[in-house]
């Protein structure tokens, strides 16, 4: 039987997405677990896997081109099977059943009040459980922000949902009333079960909920249903009498745009209203903010202002002195996450930093001399990452994690290199780090970065550190103290190399030195645990020789 694909709700704040690129066509064999394509969501670009086996019978939405979550994506069935009653109806196996129900005379319904409760009155939304990962079948709620006859508006946050790989926040895409909470606190259940119910106050949650158990449709989706061609071209009409360049609905002055072009243009400071989308139906995507320039908004005044000298229409607008000004910047979903993690570690893990100062010169000369290899290039970060991983083998408690009832031992390492990104900090993981050589790691490093910065990362390539490193050096600083990165119980600082006087044989020479500081959480890391540590791992980076044996 074929199985219908929609587009998947691939981060919590996902209202479309954008198909980059098809992996498969129309006619290949599909296995679960294969790559369909790579959708780009307002975060990131993100290969999406099929969880059905056969062959690809349809693409629904191509290459280049977005549609609004839950839109036909792709059907995967058995070669030569008839999917057109899916195509007609995208989805069709609800609308076939329903369309008995609707030519039923009065004698089929005898007995009961299909007609009533069949149908989720107009105003009336409800609200299922979110994908919110590409891997998740089931969601927690791990708390509500909202009771029931809450009033909630368009973008408030309803609860908190914990999926297989995080806790999110999950926000209301409409306004109303909360009516009913179908999920309780603590509890579990797959994705599209019903979350909530928002609508006007005063609905009959009962026969709301009789309708979903049916698979009953809106109200208001028949009349939409009926339309025919000439009702569709009227809706179109206002669409078109608007500025061919600027991607607007009918009803709103709604702007068509992909969630990452939307992403781009506010980073930019572009007016996605100034925009001429190439995309479908007028539709702005990445490549026309990429190649937006403002001269066509810029000709009117140019032309009224002939003559003039141009450097004037570019100097800022001056600001009496002793006038205050500001302005509030929206929060991106990475930076509430980051402040949300970080302040959860440094109030429940009791941190206490250890600081030692490293003789690079022995580290300096191994790596000129290894970096004069063909095809080889090591960086004394990657020596820092190689360091901590022996270390953490000879002290295993470092490389633990608190669980309240229990402390979780790793007998893995799996070490994370912070990176630095626009929006904030992404932690990268390299699995099993202790295994790797100093280029292998070089490589990695280099390579995940390079994905952090490009929004390329999934999710499991930031999954399962057991220790962290963060290096602030390349930016001259010379000491610092980090958060602990939990489930972690230690993160590392690492300041910039120095030259100083040092005192070595007794003499007074020129030296180059490291400082490094480790932070602990005491709940499972006492004093002299962490002191051990940073002493092996002292002795790694001063005898380099020692991490190639």
């Amino acid at each position: 039987m074929a199985e219908v694909i929609n587009m998947p709700r691939l981060s919590d704040t996902m209202e479309e997405g954008v198909v980059a690129k098809w992996l498969k066509k129309v006619g290949d064999k599909i296995e679960e677990g294969d790559i369909l394509a790579e959708i780009e969501t307002d975060k990131a670009t993100m290969e999406f896997e099929s969880f059905y086996s056969g062959t690809l019978l349809h693409i629904g939405i191509q290459e280049g081109e977005g549609a609004p979550v839950d839109s036909l994506l792709a059907i995967v069935g058995e070669e030569g099977e008839d999917i057109s009653a899916l195509l007609n109806g995208k989805g069709g196996p609800e609308e076939k059943a329903s369309a008995p129900a609707e030519t039923q005379d009065s004698a089929s319904q005898t007995g009961n009040d299909a007609p009533a409760t069949g149908e989720i009155p107009e105003g009336v939304e409800v609200v299922s459980m979110p994908r919110l990962s590409d891997t998740m079948e089931e969601g927690t709620v791990a708390s509500w922000l909202k009771k029931v006859g809450d009033k909630v508006e368009e973008g408030d946050i309803l609860a908190e949902i914990e999926t297989d790989k995080a806790t999110m926040e999950f926000e209301s895409f409409y306004s109303g009333t909360l009516l009913h909470i179908g999920i309780q606190e603590g509890e579990s259940a797959p994705v599209d079960e019903v979350l909530a119910i928002i609508g006007p106050e005063g609905t009959d949650v009962d026969a709301v909920l009789k309708a979903v158990a049916g698979g009953g449709a809106k109200k208001e989706s028949a009349p939409v249903e009926a339309q025919g061609p000439a009702s569709q071209t009227e809706n179109a009409e206002p669409a078109s009498e608007g500025n061919a360049g600027q991607a607007q609905t009918a009803t709103g002055g709604r702007i068509f745009a992909s969630p990452l072009a939307k992403k781009m243009a506010e980073e930019k400071g572009i007016d996605l209203s100034q925009v001429k989308g190439t995309g479908e139906n007028g539709r702005i995507v990445k490549k026309d903010i990429e190649n937006y320039t403002p001269v066509v908004a810029a000709q009117p005044a140019q032309a009224e202002t002939k003559g003039a000298e141009a450097p004037a229409a570019k100097v800022m607008p001056f600001v009496p002195a002793g006038e205050e000004s500001s302005e509030e910047v929206k929060n991106s979903q990475m930076r509430k996450t980051i402040a949300k993690r970080l302040a959860e570690s440094k109030f429940t893990a009791p941190h206490y930093y250890l600081t030692i100062e490293v003789d690079m010169d022995n580290a300096i000369a191994s790596r000129g001399q290894i970096n004069a290899l063909p095809d080889t290039k090591v960086s004394f970060n990657d020596m820092v990452v190689k360091a901590c991983a022996m270390a953490l083998k000879k002290h295993p408690q470092v490389n633990t994690s608190w669980k309240g009832d229990t402390t979780q031992y790793n007998h893995h390492v799996h070490v994370g290199v912070a990176v630095a990104v626009d929006e904030g900090l992404v932690v990268p993981v390299l699995r099993f780090t202790d295994q790797m050589s100093l280029t292998q790691i070089g490589t990695q490093v280099k390579d995940l970065a390079g994905k952090a910065r490009n929004k390329k990362l999934t999710p499991q390539e930031m999954e399962g550190s057991t220790f962290t490193v963060s290096n602030l050096g390349m930016f001259g600083i010379q000491e610092f103290t980090s958060i602990i990165n939990q489930p972690n119980s230690a993160i590392l600082s690492v300041g910039g190399i120095v030259q100083k006087p040092v005192v070595k044989n007794g003499e007074i020479v020129v030296g180059n030195t490291m400082k490094v500081t480790l932070a602990c959480d005491h709940r499972t890391v006492d004093g002299a645990t962490g002191a051990q540590f940073l002493q092996t791992l002292q002795h790694y980076l001063e005898n380099p020789v020692t991490m190639l044996a």
